[in-house]
This record gives structure tokens, sequence and C-alpha cells, in this order.
């Protein structure tokens, strides 16, 4: 629940904050299940403890769930076991629980029967660090050290831990625990093991050789960063290991500065400057990913590079790693001659290579296929039985079972001299044209996702045979290398026949080579070879490790060239190729860098009317669709929707809104409305006519176009211009309408933001109470994710500027609903319900509810949240609440002293005065309470700095009673009275003074 959770467990990366549905967090998750489940009976004494915050989430459990040692009232329930304060142990406000212990935990999952692990996943995500509200801050920093042990008394004094004896128990529990967690976790992920810590101390003994001094010196020195060894043999925190790291290095070459190193499973990269095992960042790649170190160190120093050539080394002295990669890649023929050095090898892998890519285009080398599919056409090759006889001996007694993860074997990789091992990525890759892409200076918005950028490879597959689909497309990818032109192009048929959206066919391609040869065929000049690539790499670039890799071996310049080609198919495959590759930031990037932006806009455009089409101008509007498919991939980057907003995309965009096709509107409102974040975009979209397209596709029967015009809506109503058009347009209806599909929730989100954004008019509010729509949104406040809780809330927001829609909000309970919300941790919701329930508070029925249920407490308690955002509405809200709260001196009291300590920042003095603020704190000065009189003084002489509030407050005769109080036994009473009474005169005297100038 320490570093397993934070680090080993996998998160999404959109923002939300949610895991991810795998393998690896669902035993994560069935692992604390377990713990917690049995934590109890282990544990009693530990059980018993008080959090030092309650954890709470979202509960999927209701009042009638609850049994005996539980009071019920109505929906909410509280256990009979309460804390010293008398304050309950487990409490429960739909939809949120809040549970203080580990035996009041451990009780709702067994409450929760078959949701068990939809409570510890729900539990977990809304509460990311939940050792810190179990043991406070100090103890989870200690449960986050990577260190083999952790001394409690040691890092912590007497005076914090006290006698805190089993708070000391329960960290130890939850270390021990936090540890056996991440040891399983690696047992997961063995089977994806392709470097291991044997070979990398073989490659350190070797690099240490190149340390000694004299002539055959070509390093300075080579370090771990951390001395610890693990019982694995790697030296890498556990919950980098987790990831599939095995150490950190520090090389110090001759002719660099010192390489920051990182040995992983899959290969090793110069990472960012880890420098010490504890370290907690620096661990992103910044290089590509090699094989072994030699290569590496090859890449980065050129004075290794220079110098390593002059050694000789047998093959016989270098380690296992490079062993496998070269000595199984020589020919049969030379099998029997001596061993080579390390660089004649290699030199023979690159010779086969290129003598590989030159026979793609020029054909000379035999053709062979398998029998099955030819056999029934007629044709026969004299090879097909030889190799079918070798196949089925190899898996009747040579290779009897082979794991996917496992890729190509010696057999396999001798013939394939160019292919490399799966899951990793050759340093020595067969080069296209175009080269590798130049770096980017400048990076890409900082709001763009990273979904899927560097991602390891997932793989984990148990210990079932490799299905025969995937031998079968290796051997059609090693007659895809060696064929002639007709050849290539039946082998591609054959390849297409299989189902290439599983991932084992993708990955069977990529394992040995493939995807380079198809990334090759795009440069022949044979249109019907570039087609049957094309086709394959559109389906198998589903895949986030093959679209990863297609930018990884330059293959994305490629494609991006084909659409400048005059053959119509090509175009629209090449673009929706593009479209899957684009889903990470570095695809979107080379995209855009090599000039492919401006390319797919200029698919876009043609004079086609969309109603009547012959043949050949539907094949435009295909290629137009796919481009548009690319398009809206590449969006998700803010420069590359400044680029199709300079190459002209916004008319063309426009344009093909009007279509009735939906597979072409969706893209296209997907993409209007992925850029509508910008406000050159908003702008544009309104001056082309395209609301009222939008409003049109709200009406459609696709739940996804509508969710797409919804949000595009959303995000262009910030603009009023909008907001009326939307209403010209007759738009209000069909959005709430669309409130009724409340199991749709992205497109419920959408619909609700769009309504928020509208409402901002009150002549929208008036159109909207017609439809019903503040009734629906009052019952939207219950049950549903924090993306349209914020939306829903910020409606009501607004809607509640109008006097009857108050009256409203309560008759429908809405009142109750939104000072609940007040105790959450969500600071956008946060902001849109103290506005929400500042709004109500001007109605005196409303105050008195917000009162009882204690919410101007709650309001008054945001004041003191982190963000400025939060506190800012909070300081609002609680000016209705001052002029319309009962004969309380206390919160009277709170209230002034909440006033004068916002007065503080920014321009409040003002804004408290022009939200009514001034009056009714005048009037508090009537009270008896010497402490109301204190507080309100304070709060007086902090507004009377500016002007107009001394204006109000002349007229409401404040300075007779302040003068009274300036007689006070009370310093702080005499000071803020004669401070405030001086600023009153002062501005008077101006003004006097004033007048006699003129």
């Amino acid at each position: 629940m320490g570093a397993s959770l934070t680090k080993a467990a996998q998160w999404t990366s959109s923002g939300t904050g949610k895991l991810e549905f795998t393998p690896m967090n669902e035993s994560l998750l069935k692992e604390i299940l377990c713990f917690v489940e049995q934590f109890s009976s282990q544990h009693p004494q530990e059980a018993e403890h008080v959090f030092e915050a309650p954890l709470q989430w979202s509960t999927t459990l209701v009042a009638s769930d609850f049994k005996t040692d539980y009071d019920i009232s109505d929906l909410d329930v509280q256990s009979h076991e309460k804390d010293s304060e008398g304050l309950p142990l487990l409490k429960l406000s739909p939809p949120t629980v809040y549970v203080r212990s580990f035996s009041q935990l451990a009780k709702l999952v067994h409450l929760a029967d078959d949701k068990k692990l939809e409570e510890v996943r729900a539990c977990l995500e809304e509460n990311r660090d939940p050792v810190v509200k179990i043991l406070g801050p100090c103890f989870a920093i200690m449960l986050d050290g990577e260190g083999p042990h952790t001394d409690v008394l040691h890092l912590v004094g007497k005076d914090q831990v006290k006698d805190s004896e089993v708070k000391v128990k329960l960290f130890h529990l939850l270390q021990n625990m936090d540890k056996q967690l991440l040891s399983k976790l690696l047992e997961k992920i063995s089977e994806q093991v392709r470097l291991d810590p044997t070979a990398v101390k073989n490659d350190m003994e070797l690099l240490k050789r190149f340390c000694s001094e004299g002539e055959k010196r070509v390093l300075k020195s080579v370090r771990y960063t951390s001395d610890y060894e693990f019982a694995n043999g790697c030296r890498a925190p556990l919950w980098r290991q987790v990831h599939g790291e095995i150490c950190h290095l520090v090389i110090e070459t001759c002719d660099t500065e010192d390489l920051y190193i990182t040995c992983s499973t899959t290969g090793v990269f110069v990472n960012g400057g880890i420098k010490q095992e504890r370290a907690e960042s620096g661990y992103e790649r910044t290089s590509d990913m090699y094989k072994d170190l030699v290569t590496l160190l090859k890449s980065q120093s050129p004075y290794f590079a220079e110098n390593i050539n002059k050694q000789d080394f047998a093959v016989e002295e270098l380690p296992s790693t490079q062993r496998i990669q070269h000595v199984e890649s020589v020919d049969k023929k030379e099998q029997g001659q001596p061993q080579r050095s390390y660089e004649q090898q290699e030199k023979n892998v690159h010779d086969k290579a290129r003598q590989q890519q030159t026979l793609y285009k020029t054909g000379r080398e035999k053709f062979y296929v398998p029998c099955p599919r030819w056999k029934n056409l007629g044709l026969t090759f004299p090879s097909c039985e030889a190799e079918e006889k070798k196949s089925s001996k190899s898996s009747a007694g040579a290779m009897p079972k082979k794991k996917l993860g496992l890729g190509a074997k010696s057999k396999i990789k001798a013939e394939f001299s160019v292919s490399s091992i799966p899951g990793r990525l050759s340093s020595q890759k067969i080069k296209t044209p175009a080269g590798a892409m130049p770096v980017e200076l400048s990076s890409e918005s900082s709001l763009e996702s990273e979904e899927e950028e560097e991602q390891s490879e997932r793989r984990v597959e148990s210990d079932t045979d490799l299905p025969p689909e995937y031998w079968q497309i290796q051997k059609l990818v090693k007659y895809l290398k060696a064929g002639d032109q007709t050849a290539t192009v039946l082998t591609l048929c054959a390849m297409m026949d299989f189902d290439l959206m599983q991932e084992t066919c993708q990955l069977a391609i990529r394992d040995v080579g493939g995807l380079e040869v198809l990334i090759n065929l795009l440069d022949t000049d044979e249109v019907k070879c570039k087609i049957g690539s094309l086709k394959i790499l559109r389906k198998i670039s589903h895949n986030v490790q093959i679209r990863q890799t297609i930018v990884d071996i330059g293959g994305l310049q490629n494609i991006v060239r084909i659409l400048d080609s005059p053959v119509a198919e090509l175009k629209a495959l090449a673009a929706e190729t593009i479209a899957n590759v684009a889903k990470f930031r570095r695809a979107r990037r080379t995209v855009r860098h090599y000039g492919g932006i401006k390319k797919l806009v200029k698919l876009l455009d043609f004079s086609w009317n969309l109603d009547t089409l012959t043949p050949n101008q539907k094949k435009d509007v295909e290629v137009a669709r796919c481009g548009v498919l690319a398009l809206w991939s590449c969006s998700k980057s803010a420069k590359n929707k400044k680029a199709i907003h300079k190459a002209g995309g916004i008319p063309l965009l426009g344009r093909l809104l009007k279509s009735r096709d939906e597979n072409m509107l969706i893209p296209v409102v997907g993409t209007l409305q992925e850029c509508s974040s910008k406000e050159s975009y908003r702008i544009a979209i309104q001056t082309e006519g395209m609301i009222n397209d939008l409003v049109k596709n709200l009406n459609s029967d696709n739940d996804e176009l509508q969710m797409h015009c919804a949000s595009a809506i959303f995000k262009c109503a910030e603009d009023k211009q909008t907001r009326d058009l939307v209403r010209k347009y007759n738009g209000l209806q069909p959005l709430v309408s669309l409130l009724g599909k409340v199991n749709n929730k992205q497109l419920l989100a959408a619909a609700t933001g769009a309504i928020w954004k509208c409402s901002i008019s009150t002549e929208n509010v008036a159109k909207f109470q017609k439809h019903k729509a503040l009734e629906t949104l009052v019952g939207l406040l219950t049950n549903q994710p924090e993306e349209v809780l914020v939306n829903v809330v910020g409606a009501l927001g607004e809607f509640a500027q109008i006097p009857a829609s108050q009256a409203v909000i309560n008759k429908c309970g809405g009142i109750k609903t939104l000072v609940k919300l007040l105790v959450g941790t969500n600071e956008a919701l946060l902001v849109n319900v103290t506005k929400a329930v500042g709004a109500c508070a001007t109605d005196k029925n409303n105050m008195s509810i917000i009162d009882q249920l204690d919410g101007v407490r709650l309001v008054w308690s945001l004041l003191k949240n982190p963000n400025p955002d939060v506190q800012s509405s909070a300081a609002w809200a609680l000016c209705p609440c001052i002029e319309n709260a009962k004969t309380d001196d206390r919160l009277r009291r709170h209230l002034a002293e909440a006033i004068s300590q916002c007065c503080m920042w920014g321009s409040n003095r003002a804004s408290f005065g022009e939200a009514g603020a001034v009056a009714p704190l005048v009037r508090y000065l009537k009270s008896k309470d010497s402490a109301v009189h204190q507080s309100t003084a304070m709060a007086l002489y902090q507004l009377s700095k500016d002007p107009q509030n001394c204006i109000t407050m002349h007229s409401k005769g404040v300075v007779k009673p302040l003068i009274q109080m300036m007689g006070s036994d009370d310093e702080m009473l005499q000071e803020a009275a004669a401070g405030c009474v001086r600023n009153i005169r002062l501005l008077a005297q101006a003004n006097r003074n004033a007048r006699l100038f003129y």
C-alpha cells in the first residue's frame, strides 16, 4: 500500500486517477483484499487502531446492506464503535463511506460480498496515499524507504512516537506486506525477462577490463549506483524491479560526461541521471533502447567506439546475451569455420541486412511459400514440403513447447539475420531512407496525455503452448524477405488471411523483424506491395507496442510520405495507419515534423457535392474521412492544433461537418471538440457557422456523435456568442433530453457540461426551466462520477442565480445533497459546490436548511483549503450566509473572523462590498457578545480600507457604536474600532478638500 500502490500499480494517464484493468493490478487488489480480510483475526490489537484521517470513497453499499453493530437512519449509517471523542469509526452518507480502522474496513469488505474487489479498487483510487491517512505523513515517508531494513525508532524521535507502540507495530505490518506485494508482482512478470542479472554482471566484468591503465584503457570507471544486491541478483529498488529494471550504473568515459545507465529486462538505456538508490527522479529514458552495454557505449562515446575495435576478444569471452544474438545468427555454411571476433560477426549481420534490402526491390532471389494455401491453387514450390517437414519435426522434437514471451529461438534467428529479439529493438536496425527522426527541442503541451509513451511490454503468458498461427506468420515473414514482387504480393495476401487483430499474430510479425520488412516495402515502386503492406500495418498498429516500434524504427515518416501519392487507396490507408499510430506524443510530433499535418489537411480539400457522388468521387471522400481520423489523433497536441489551423483545416472541417455520414461526422466533430480548448478555434467555429451543425447532430441516434457534439458545445460555450447561438438554433432542448442517458457516463458528462456553460446566460436558464432541466439536474447529484458531478453542480450554481430556481432546488431535496458534497476532496467540485450553496443561501428558507445541516461551518472550513480558487469561492459563499444567518453569536464571530482574514488577499475587500457583506456586518455590532464585537470590528477595519465600503458603513451608522467601543478595555477591539473610524474620517476629509479645491 506504499510503493506497491504508488509506484508498481498501473494507473491511467488521462487524468482521472483510475487503476487500469490489467492482470498485475488485479493481482495487487486481491493481495490487498486478502490482507484486509485476515487482519482483524491475526492482529486484533492493531485492527482497533484509529486512523489519523478516515479513508473515504464512493461505495456501492447502501444502508440496507448493514446489519447489527450499526445505527441506521434513513440513508445514513454509523457504527456503534466510536473513537475517544465519540465519533463513529464507520459512517455512510451515500454515496460516500468513511472508515477509520482496519476492523471496520474488514467488516465493510465482508458486507460487500461479491463486490469486494470493486470496493477495494474504489478505496485505493480515491485514497492514492492511504498510508498517510492510516499512520500520518511521517510514517508514510519511512514506508517508502527502499533499504532492506527500516528502523522506525531510529528514524522517529521518542517525542513523536511517544507511547504509540501499536502504531509502530502497524507500521511494520504494512511495511512487510508492502515488500511481499512487490515480491509477488515480480514473480508475475518473471516470464517477461529477456536480460537477466547474470548477463548484466558478465557485461560489467567485461567493461571493468576496459578500465585498466595503459593502451587497452577505453573507459575510466564503471560502477553500480547501489552496493546492495537482492536475492534475485538485482540492485534496483523493488519498486523499479516491478518495471523490469535490474540495476543502475554510472560509467565514466574518456570523452563524454558521465553516463547514467539503466539495465532492464528489455535492454539498456541512458536514464535521466539516477545517482543513488533512493533517488525519486531520473528514471525516465533519455536515449534509444540498446541490446547490451557495449552497443550503448559505442553509440554514446566515439572514443570507446574507435578503440573497442582495436581490442581482439574471442566470442567465447563475450557475455551470454551477446553470444545469443551474434553467434547464433551465423550462416550454416560458416558453422564449421573458426569463431569470429565480435566486430566481424556484427559486420556479417549488417551485410546480410543490406543484402536483404536490395532483394526487396530487385526480386532476384527465389521465392518459397507454405504449401497449404497454394497447393489448392495448383501452385507447387520445390522447398515447400521440406519446410513443412522441418516445421513438424521441430514441433515434435526439438521445439516441443515454446512460450509467446520467448519469441523466435536460435534456429529461426539463424535463418533471419535481421530479426530482433522479441520485446527488444535491436540498435542495429534496417534503416529506411528517411533515417532517424531529428530531436525537436521544444516539448509538446503539458496538457497532452502520455497514455502510451514508452510503455514497457506488459505481456504475461502462462505455460500455454504457442498457437500455430504464431509460427505460420513467422514463416510467412521469412518468405516475405526473400521473394520477388509477385511472390511478395501473394505472401502479403496470405498474411491478411490471419486475424491480425489478435495480439499473437501482431507480435509474431514484430518478433521476427516483420515490421522492418513491411516498412521497407513502402519504399518500393510496386503499388500492390505498398497497399498490402499498409493494410497489414493498419490493423496491427492498434497494438500499443507495435505502434511504438513503428516510430522507433523510423517507419512513421515513410507512411507520411505516402500521403503525397496519386493513388487514392494508398493515401487512405496511410492516413488511417497514422490515425492508429499517433496515439502518443512522440508519434504526433513525428507527424508534424515531417510535414504530415499539412498533407493530412490537404486530403480534406475536394470540390464534390457530398449528396451526389460518382464512384471515383467517393474514393476522394473516403480519403478525406481517413485524413480526419489522423487529424483527430494528432489534435491532442497543442502544437498540432496550431498547425491544423495554420494549414487551413478549420473551413475544410466545417464543410465536412455538413455530411450526413456518421462515419465522417464522428471524427470531424471529435477533432473540433479536441481543438475547441483553444480560443482561436472557438472563434473560428462561430464564424464558420458550425454551431448550427453541431446542434443539429445533437439529435442523432448515435451516442458517440452526440457526445462529441455536446463536448464541443461545452468548450465553445465559454463565449457568450456561442451560448446565444445554441439558443437561437434550438439546441437547449436536445441537451436536456440527453440527460436521460444516465448509463452512458461520457455522454452524460458532455451534456451536463454543455448545459452548465450555456446556463451562464440567464436567457438560457429561462429556456431550460421550460424543459424541466433543473429537476433532472438535481436528480443527478447522487451516484454519479465526479466528472458528471462537477458539471451538474456548476449548472445548479448558475440556475440558482435566479430566485425561482432556488425554491425548486430546495423542493427537490438538492440543498441537503449539495451540503454533503462540501466534505469532498475534488477541488473543481468544491469550487462549484460552494458557489451553488452560496447562491441558494440568498433565500432565507434555504439558509435555514443550510444552517441546520452545519453547512456554514463546512463552507467556513474551506477557507483553509490550499487551493486559492476554493478559498475564493468559499469566501463568496459566506457573504449571503452573513446576511441571512439567525441570533447565533458563535456563528457571527467566526464569519466576521473569516472575512477579516480573507480581506488580506487581492481585491477581496472590494469584492465583499460588491457582494453586500458590509451592511449586515454593521448590524453585528448590536450583539451583546464582546467576542462578536472584536471580530466584527476587525473585519470592518479591513473592509474600511476600500473607499466604497467606508461610504456604506457610514450610511449604516457605524461610527457611533465604534466610538463607544474605542473606550473598551479590550485593546484589540479599541485598535480595530479606532482604525475603522480613522479610515472613514480620512475619506470624508479627502472629499471635503476635493470640493473646496474645485
